[in-house]
């Protein structure tokens, strides 16, 4: 019995490892959707004015608004006038 509480013990610290590195990998997802977003709306080749609103959005809803710019936003963007 305490053969078993000791290696449950040992393990424990393990545990807390495992879950601050998961954590960890979700936060720099998070921040590399971001970051992805505001950089790909700044350099697409939309008008200045739907482009202000994509940041607004992205900045004020930081992970809604980057994943709503890869699933939407930049099929809109990628779209020119004159190429089919």
């Amino acid at each position: 019995m305490q053969g078993q509480l000791a290696h449950q013990m040992a393990l424990a610290p393990t545990g807390t490892v495992v879950i601050a590195c998961a954590g960890a990998a979700v936060v720099a997802g998070a921040l590399a959707l971001y970051f992805g977003a505001l950089l790909g709306i700044v350099r697409s080749d939309l008008t200045g004015g739907t482009k202000l609103v994509w940041l607004f959005f992205a900045l004020m809803a930081p992970f809604l608004g980057s994943l709503f710019w890869f699933l939407i936003g930049r099929r809109d963007a990628q779209r020119r006038p004159g190429i089919a």
